[in-house]
């Protein structure tokens, strides 16, 4: 890994840390307002789930803080436990956002199927481009034939466009998961005005942390893809 992509990574980690860390606070904030409904996150999860017809989806409690997330291999909506015991606007939002993840795939959402198909591809893209920097790292150059400097380069452009396809992917999933949540926590009657918009401030800081992704995606594969036309000149 050159220079170039080291600071591009240290930039985006710290970018990347700067939101988490934005986010972690609005979630701490909202957590202290209890839920005038007085309903935890799991019940909220429950409801929205039976109110789409979704009967065939477990909510359970995970450990570990945000994260929370829906496996649709074995169709369960997983709940941090602040979350699912939580009743407050944070666990409201989140209950009801990874619930959306289940709405989309009960209706088979284009852009979550595309995402869920990308999965093995990016894990094995992920593993390649581990081994093609070791070998970088080890000198792999030095020895005749092994590898060249433009094949990896070719491969390394290859993992980071789908990197970038699978980060862009996500965006439209995770905005749908949380415009479905914020509508449906609105129409249901779960939230108040002022709840509602907690809920809807700490979703869009979630949603930063995938923005920030992608971003820091394209602009690895951009400068890997100059430094390759760079060298065809």
């Amino acid at each position: 890994m050159g220079i170039g992509a080291i600071v591009i990574t240290v930039f985006f980690m710290l970018v990347g840390w700067i939101v988490s860390s934005r986010l972690k606070s609005k979630f701490h904030k909202y957590s202290q307002v209890h839920l005038n409904r007085d309903l935890s996150g799991a019940d909220v999860a429950r409801l929205m789930l039976a109110d789409n017809g979704i009967n065939d989806v477990q909510v359970v409690s995970v450990e570990g803080s945000l994260s929370d997330h829906y496996n649709p291999a074995n169709k369960t909506v997983n709940l941090s436990p602040d979350v699912y015991n939580g009743r407050n606007a944070s666990a409201t939002a989140v209950a009801a956002h990874e619930c959306g993840h289940a709405v989309q795939h009960a209706k088979a959402y284009r852009m979550l199927e595309l995402r869920s198909a990308l999965v093995p591809i990016q894990s094995i893209s992920a593993k390649i481009i581990n081994i093609v920097f070791m070998a970088m790292m080890f000198g792999a150059f030095a020895v005749k034939g092994l590898l060249s400097f433009d094949t990896a380069l070719l491969v390394i452009i290859a993992c980071y466009g789908v990197f970038a396809l699978f980060a862009l992917i996500t965006l439209p999933v995770e905005f749908d998961a949380s415009k479905r949540a914020l509508v449906w926590i609105e129409a249901r009657g779960i939230v108040t005005k002022q709840e509602h918009d907690m809920a809807k401030d700490a979703l869009k800081w979630a949603a930063m942390t995938y923005v920030v992704a992608a971003i820091g995606a394209i602009t690895m594969l951009l400068y890997y893809v100059m430094i390759f036309m760079g060298r065809r000149d």
